[in-house]
């Protein structure tokens, strides 16, 4: 593949095949930083990823079970910070991450 043609791929400023995709990741990414800059810091680590569906559902990926356990507990903060980011959230659910 031409340097140019990888370049159209991925860019996400275009229509590119990968755009979209990439143009997510950068919205999951900067969601999941909010989300941790909002909670205190011993919450430091408790967030893999975070993401809004299309319901309107805040979903928030906990790194381990007592983590996500946690994290239940910040649900109102979370819902808050993600709103005030600009995500029209009306419900948050905890999930925990897939161990490998």
């Amino acid at each position: 593949m031409a340097r140019n043609d990888l370049k159209k791929l991925l860019n996400p400023n275009n229509d590119g095949e990968l755009a979209g995709v990439i143009r997510r990741a950068r919205e999951m990414g900067e969601l999941t930083h909010v989300l941790c800059d909002s909670l205190p810091g011993e919450f430091a680590g408790a967030i893999a990823a975070a993401n809004v569906r299309d319901d309107g559902s805040l979903v928030v990926i906990a790194k381990s079970p007592a983590w996500a356990s946690r994290l239940r507990y910040e649900s109102e903060l979370l819902l808050t910070a993600a709103r005030d980011a600009g995500r029209n959230v009306h419900q948050c659910r905890i999930r925990v991450t897939p161990q490998a």
